[in-house]
């Protein structure tokens, strides 16, 4: 289990990235044991793509249960795009077999959501956690002065606002 980091923390990534939401949804209980293969398949990928960082995917983090997600961090759409449609990866015969296999047929569901951030624009806070999230995929520095506030932290005033933790402990 990774240390927490004893303080708030804001994110710092550089330049513009991509967060990509990806996800699976049991719709019939009684034909789980399909499902296994799809589960081993996202499993090498991720494997393939930690083992190769010069594919573009930065960090990830994932949450299982009847409806999974999973959170992946990328250096660009253009490196997210260019693995889901190489030959010499995991992910296109992976999904050449759910199509095969599974397709429209209602067994399982299966979703993502792409999101190109634009450099600066996001803010993130942690605090009493290990590196997590966007701080894990690009680094963090305390959450002090600019990046005292959220506002601040989207270069949007100094940080001398008051954080909503000082407005909560005022009232």
């Amino acid at each position: 289990m990774s240390a927490t980091i004893n303080q708030r923390i804001a994110a710092n990534i550089e330049g513009d990235f991509v967060v990509f939401l990806i996800g699976a949804r049991v719709n019939r209980w009684w034909k789980l044991h399909r499902f296994f293969p799809i589960a081993r398949a996202m499993s090498a990928m991720i494997t393939e793509l930690e083992a190769h960082p010069e594919l573009g995917m930065l960090h990830v983090e994932s949450w299982g249960g009847r409806t999974s997600i999973m959170v992946q961090y990328w250096k660009s759409f253009d490196h997210l795009h260019a693995y889901a449609r190489s030959k010499d990866a995991v992910h296109l015969p992976a999904w050449t077999a759910f199509n095969k296999e599974i397709g429209s047929n209602g067994d399982f569901g299966i979703w993502h959501e792409t999101y190109l951030v634009n450099a600066h624009q996001y803010e993130a806070i942690y605090n009493n956690m290990p590196e997590f999230g966007l701080a894990h995929a690009g680094g963090w520095q305390p959450a002090a002065g600019k990046r005292n506030t959220a506002m601040g932290r989207l270069g949007k005033s100094t940080g001398q606002d008051e954080p909503v933790l000082a407005v909560e402990e005022a009232v």
